[in-house]
């Protein structure tokens, strides 16, 4: 859930040049990837609207929400409110429909794993939905952070987990620098579509603007590294994996 509910906050613009962030992006330690319209296709909470029968009337508040100065939690709280998702429909939903990975994805969080670089989804989506996507990337489940749908003893919607830092405005911000003091990583990259991706750096030391998906027209502007795919990101490792076999021939 990328969504530009913090719109009406600044971006911090601390984010380096072009060349910098290239090279934090191939010396990182850590790479974060936001997930709906990034690492999915879809936006998860439009399809569970849509699933559930409210889609429209879901679709309309958001669109209204994005032209104001609602936060993000009360925001979520609304649409949540009017979708009122049951256990059931939530789990029929990732049968029927799962999330449909975007091209190259698969490809570039193997080759990150290959150079032993922890990857992490940071989501204002719904776990359950992201879990599952974890597991088609083996991303451990240590690894995801997103919000958590709460139900009653019935199935019935019971409301979400507010205390999770994915349910505040800056939440993904603050994740990053919960991971940079529990696990002492050096430089994070966080990459995603949206306003809320990008004003996480800081405390990323760099972010990458994705718009294969969508386009969002504030970020496209202002992200120093703006791509509309994932190979760009595997030729950029490629091309580091050269240069580093290059130096290590002795004339």
């Amino acid at each position: 859930m990328s969504a530009n509910f913090s719109l009406c906050k600044k971006i911090p613009l601390r984010m380096g040049s072009l060349s910098e962030i290239k090279e934090t992006f191939r010396s990182a330690d850590a790479v974060c990837f936001d997930v709906d319209s990034t690492v999915i296709k879809e936006e998860g909470i439009d399809e569970l609207a849509k699933f559930c029968g409210v889609g429209d009337a879901v679709a309309e508040m958001t669109r209204r929400a994005m032209g104001g100065s609602l936060t993000f939690r009360a925001a979520l709280t609304e649409r949540l409110a009017l979708i009122r998702p049951s256990r059931e429909q939530v789990q029929a939903l990732i049968t029927e429909h799962p999330p449909r990975l975007t091209e190259g994805i698969k490809e570039l969080v193997c080759r990150l794993h290959q150079r032993n670089v922890q990857v992490f989804l940071i989501s204002g989506g719904f776990r359950s939905i992201v879990e599952h996507v974890a597991s088609q990337l083996d991303i451990p489940l240590t690894n995801v952070y997103a919000n958590r749908l709460k139900f009653y003893f019935n199935g019935e919607y019971a409301g979400f987990d507010e205390t999770q830092l994915t349910a505040e405005s800056g939440g993904k911000g603050k994740v990053i620098a919960q991971l940079k003091e529990k696990y002492g990583f050096r430089k994070i990259i966080m990459i995603g579509d949206g306003a809320t991706d990008m004003e996480a750096c800081p405390p990323a030391d760099g972010f990458i603007g994705f718009g294969g998906n969508v386009t969002r027209q504030q970020v496209k502007e202002k992200a120093k590294w703006y791509i509309n795919d994932f190979e760009e990101l595997l030729r950029e490792l490629d091309n580091n994996s050269i240069k580093m076999n290059h130096n290590d021939i002795i004339y």
